[in-house]
This record gives C-alpha cells, sequence and structure tokens, in this order.
C-alpha cells in the first residue's frame, strides 16, 4: 500500500499526518507502529489522521494513534498542526475549525501571525472521568489525601515503606489522563525511571501521561512528559495544560502560565480560579517538515516491534 503523509511538529512533538478525508487508509495497528516507527517508518511520536465531518456544526474528525499503534483520546501538540495541516491543504479558508476528537469537540484557531490556539476543553476532576480509582491503591502501599477548599485531592501512589519515598502527584484529565509531578529540577528528573513505573500503578485504569513540573515563577514552569505509548516527548500539550492546571489548583501558578520543554516554549491559559468549568487555551508553534509516500506491507513484519 502507498501512503502519503505529511511530517509536522509542535515544539517538537513530532506528527505523520494522513489526509483521509475522500478515502479511508483502515490501517491496522501494525501499520500505524510501522509508519511511527523511526528505523522502519517515517518516525514520530503520533499518527494523526484527517477525516471529514461526522455530524452538523463540525468541519472534521480528528483520530490520533500513538507510536505504539493504540488509538488515545487527544494530543494538544497535534491540534494545532491539525489547524494549520486543514489551511494548507485548502481544506479549510475558516480562521477558527471544530474538530470530533475521541472524547469531545476542539475549536482551533490560526492567528495572523502563524500562531495556532487550541480551545482545549475544561479539565475533569473527578477521577471516575480520569480513569482513576483510589481503592486500587492499596497493592502499592499509596493512600488518597482528604481534600482542601483550594485544592482537589492529591494521590500518593505508593508509601515510603513499599517502593521508596511517598510520591504525590495531582490527578485529573485534559480528554486524557495526566498525573503531575512536583520537582525540584526537571533536568534532573528520573523521567525515564518513574515514567514506567508510574504508568504502572493499577489505579490508573487506562494508563496515564506523566508530568514532572518545576515552577520557576507564577508564569513560567519547565515541564517534562512521559507519555503512554511514546515515552518521553519533546512536548506534550495536553500535559502543559494538565500542569499548569495542576500548578493553579494549588495556589502556585497565575491564569497565564509559559510553559518550557525540551522542545520549545508553549503558553497555557486557564481562568480556574474564577470557574472550574473554564476552558483551557494552549497556543503554540505548528511546522510542516516534509511530505512524502511511504510503502507500506499488508502485514509488517515483526521485527518492527522488536
Amino acid at each position: 500500500m502507498q501512503v502519503r503523509f505529511t511530517k509536522m511538529q509542535g515544539a517538537g512533538n513530532d506528527f505523520v499526518v494522513l489526509n483521509e478525508t475522500e478515502q479511508r487508509l483502515n490501517l491496522s495497528r501494525e501499520q500505524y507502529r510501522l509508519l511511527a516507527d523511526r528505523h522502519f517508518g517515517v518516525g514520530a511520536d503520533q499518527i494523526l489522521s484527517v477525516r471529514p465531518s461526522p455530524g452538523a456544526g463540525i468541519d472534521f474528525e480528528y483520530v490520533i494513534h500513538n507510536a505504539d499503534g493504540g488509538e488515545v483520546e487527544h494530543c494538544g501538540n497535534g491540534a494545532r498542526c491539525f489547524a494549520r495541516y486543514v489551511r494548507e491543504r485548502g481544506l479549510s479558508t475558516a480562521a477558527a475549525v471544530r474538530v470530533k476528537v475521541r472524547h469531545g469537540v476542539l475549536t482551533l484557531r490560526e492567528d495572523a501571525q502563524g500562531e495556532v490556539t487550541v480551545d482545549m476543553g475544561a479539565p475533569r476532576f473527578d477521577w471516575a472521568d480520569v480513569p482513576f480509582d483510589p481503592n486500587l491503591l492499596g497493592a502499592s502501599g499509596g493512600f488518597v489525601h482528604a481534600a482542601t477548599p483550594d485544592a482537589w485531592p492529591v494521590a500518593t501512589l505508593w508509601a515510603s515503606d513499599a517502593q521508596g519515598p511517598d510520591l504525590q502527584a495531582a490527578v485529573l484529565s485534559m480528554g486524557n489522563p495526566h498525573a503531575v509531578l512536583r520537582v525540584d529540577d526537571a533536568q534532573r528528573a528520573d523521567v525515564s525511571g518513574l515514567g514506567p513505573r508510574v504508568q504502572a500503578v493499577t489505579a490508573f485504569v487506562e494508563g496515564v501521561n506523566v508530568g514532572f513540573m518545576q515552577v520557576i515563577s507564577r508564569s513560567a514552569i519547565r515541564l517534562r512528559v512521559y507519555e503512554r505509548g511514546a515515552g518521553e516527548t519533546l512536548a506534550c500539550g495536553t500535559g502543559a495544560c494538565a500542569a499548569v492546571v495542576a500548578g493553579i489548583r494549588q495556589g502556585w501558578l497565575d491564569a497565564d502560565v509559559q510553559v518550557h520543554t525540551r522542545g520549545g516554549d508553549l503558553r497555557v491559559r486557564w481562568d480556574g480560579a474564577h470557574d472550574l468549568a473554564a476552558p483551557v487555551w494552549l497556543s503554540g508553534p505548528a511546522t510542516t517538515v516534509f511530505e512524502g509516500v511511504i510503502s507500506i506491507p499488508d502485514q509488517p513484519y515483526s521485527s518492527v516491534s522488536v
């Protein structure tokens, strides 16, 4: 099968974008994995599929697959690339487009300077929506702290007598699950070690993206994210939103925050101090890298997954 693709990136978070507005490619999980593989395929953190409108009032459908081939709910940096893609390809001339994702509808806007802003929707704090089941923390020695008027409960994922020092996380959903850890120095954080350990906590029923947030000031943070199905990425849009929301709820951050990632800077705005149901706004770059055509076998060989 010959597949035409576009390679894009937003703050170093890179994507393979597929145009399925006229015909579905019907790729298998193994074929998505091959596309994302950096040795045998194009190479990407996620694959984004642009599909036609599923209903009235919606311009497109936006489907996301991680590098492991699994479909996921949301991707903020990918959404910005999506907005740039449909305008560059002439699929839309609108300044703002509405797109359906797995768990809702996003509004994407591009300004005159080419910066793309995404209405990421409201954060979800009900752990059933994450999903996160604190009753399953017992196996790791974890527990849940009582809520305070200014913050929601923080989970201790494991206790000091179980797997080392207590590890506390703010748990929430930005359309996909996040656990945000505050660290003193994001650059020195044990992302590759702690990331998989947090993801292995059984209370995260559908897995979790793990954020390592260093608070620089009330208007700036440094962030690294270990993502489901991809490992550490250079940037994570929903992870940036989750970290800022967590910081605002804990009283560490103001409403407008610069997020420094390893791939570049993002801007997150949330008026949660006045309205917990307010949408989170994510702004940042979106760039086309190159276009091409790749031949994908009907049954990719197994060595790709080794």
